[in-house]
């Protein structure tokens, strides 16, 4: 498990921009954290380190935002607008659980609960509100 603590919300990008540098086809990220908490800041980190040009935003109408033009694509995944699991479910979202490429999935407790244990290789990122602009990054690789 880490911890990083975030100041500003281009320190939290320059934490996803590093990850996507280093992230590997298949990679799963679940993020949990409030409104506001900087998800899709580490998101759009991210996409920069897997060298993705398009502009980021959250995909919270579409459900799923495809981005491609990069080392490797990226499904940014937001399910704030789906209640239950059975939701998810139905939506058949399943299959970015196995990407080529890396997923993201924004709110991701919605679907997985508390079974971090019980799925594939997904690294589980926890984003605290500290302060305005101070966060609390923690993350675990579960499977890896």
């Amino acid at each position: 498990m880490g911890t990083s603590i975030s100041h500003s919300p281009s320190e939290t990008e320059a934490l996803g921009e590093a990850w996507g540098r280093m992230a590997q086809n298949g990679l799963v990220l679940a993020l949990s954290g409030d409104l506001g908490a900087g998800k899709t800041q580490l998101v759009k980190g991210l996409a920069r380190g897997l060298e993705i040009t398009q502009r980021v935003h959250s995909p919270t109408f579409a459900l799923v935002n495809i981005y491609t033009g990069g080392r490797l694509p990226l499904f940014h995944l937001d399910l704030y607008r789906l209640e239950t699991r059975e939701q998810i479910l139905a939506a058949g979202l399943e299959e970015f659980l196995s990407p080529d490429g890396v997923t993201v999935i924004e709110w991701a407790e919605r679907w997985f609960g508390d079974n971090r244990g019980k799925n594939p290789e997904v690294r589980w990122v926890q984003i605290e509100t500290l302060g305005e602009t101070e966060r609390r990054i923690t993350y675990e690789d579960i499977g890896a």
